[in-house]
């Protein structure tokens, strides 16, 4: 257990922030699958969409750090070739 006061603020931020990422990479991950459901379903119109809404969303996700940037560039390259397909 943390005795410093250094320690336990630490503590807490850290916390603080695994709460902040982890909605940011839930986010991201329903993003995701409602691309994935769209093109399940077939629909390209729905699928586009979302995967417009999906890509912003994978770039912030980079940009605050919870993402390695070839992983979103991965993800956003396999979705948009999967919609294309369609």
């Amino acid at each position: 257990m943390a005795n410093t006061p250094q320690a336990k603020k630490r503590i807490r931020r850290n916390n603080n922030r695994a709460e902040i990422n982890g909605a940011r990479i839930s986010r991201i991950r329903t993003q995701v699958k409602k691309v994935e459901t769209a093109v399940a379903e077939g629909d390209k119109k729905a699928a586009t969409a979302a995967l417009k809404d999906a890509q912003p969303e994978i770039a912030k996700g980079v940009a605050k750090g919870v993402l390695h940037k070839n992983t979103a560039a991965r993800k956003m390259s396999r979705l948009s070739k999967r919609v294309a397909a369609l």
